[in-house]
């Protein structure tokens, strides 16, 4: 085909700059309608007696205790889905055996299951009239109403994040320079910190991410679990809503700022994630033909000796 028929095709595949214009005013709108507004609003409410006030309710020892549960339940989470995030993934994506499409509909569970479901089944297996209640109150161990049923109804509800992230990651790549590695004299740990870990960090970095904004913002199983029990089983969604129904809308909305933040942070690293990525596939991509680098360039990097061998 010419180069003229080229251009003419183009130019009969493209849209007319009035329905560009269009679409993109509404998609704008709706952003300013439903994002950039509310987000607005809970700072101009936080800051609305000023900022003395702002910081009195950051600095009240319930809104301190909320935003430490908060962190301390995020930070047990997100590894323990990391850990768990990443097996998944290798298990689905490596590996062929009987059962696998219902492991991975498992997997996607906590994304179709209501989070106060999630939360209803804590209780019912731990909860004083639950399955294990009676034993765990006889050797006085509580796990609802208590810091380790929020624990567990995070990581219920924060679960798929890795894993969905890495799974058609790690299945697109298939299995070829993991066998080079084996063959190399490799084992399976190295094989993975050498070979796969490299391979999948991007996707892992932004499984991570989302894992733990969600983890943070978790509302509906935590309020299940947690009893709202004030400056004990509180985390920071929950003190909000407490906050509003006592009428103190400044002290909320101060501490929903403080999510809101947050939740900016997050969305700018991922920011960051994504631009180094996208500056390293250019960098491969930018590799001259005539010198490409081999499937096992990264293991031989790590090779000691005549044999190969990974240290």
């Amino acid at each position: 085909m010419s180069a003229g028929n080229l251009t003419r095709k183009r130019v009969t595949t493209t849209e007319a700059p009035w329905v560009r214009w269009t679409l993109t005013g509404i998609a704008l709108a709706f952003l300013l309608l439903f994002l950039v507004l509310p987000l607005a609003a809970v700072f101009t409410e936080a800051l609305r007696k000023g900022l003395g006030a702002y910081l009195e309710a950051l600095k009240e020892p319930d809104a301190w205790s909320a935003i430490w549960l908060t962190l301390i339940t995020a930070a047990i989470a997100v590894p323990l889905n990391l850990v768990f995030g990443v097996a998944a993934a290798w298990c689905i994506a490596k590996y062929e055996f009987r059962g696998k499409a219902f492991l991975t509909t498992l997997v996607d569970l906590p994304f179709s299951v209501s989070p106060v479901v999630a939360g209803l089944i804590y209780v019912l297996m731990f909860g004083a009239q639950g399955w294990f209640g009676p034993w765990l109150a006889e050797h006085d161990i509580k796990i609802v109403f208590a810091v380790p049923g929020i624990v567990l109804a995070t990581i219920f509800v924060t679960f798929p994040f890795i894993a969905r992230e890495l799974i058609p990651l790690m299945q697109a790549q298939g299995n070829d320079e993991e066998q080079a590695a084996i063959v190399l004299g490799a084992n399976g740990w190295q094989t993975f910190w050498y070979v796969t870990l490299p391979n999948i960090k991007w996707g892992l970095i932004y499984g991570v991410i989302l894992c733990n904004a969600r983890a943070m913002g978790e509302f509906g199983a935590v309020s299940v679990v947690s009893g709202h029990i004030r400056g004990q089983t509180n985390t920071m969604p929950l003190h909000v809503e407490i906050l509003y129904n006592e009428y103190q809308s400044v002290a909320a909305f101060a501490v929903a700022s403080l999510l809101a933040l947050l939740a900016l942070v997050t969305l700018a690293i991922k920011s960051v994630v994504e631009w180094r990525h996208e500056r390293e596939m250019k960098a491969s991509a930018e590799i001259a033909p005539e010198r490409p680098l081999p499937p096992n360039a990264t293991l031989s990097a790590h090779a000691s000796g005549s044999q190969g061998v990974i240290p």
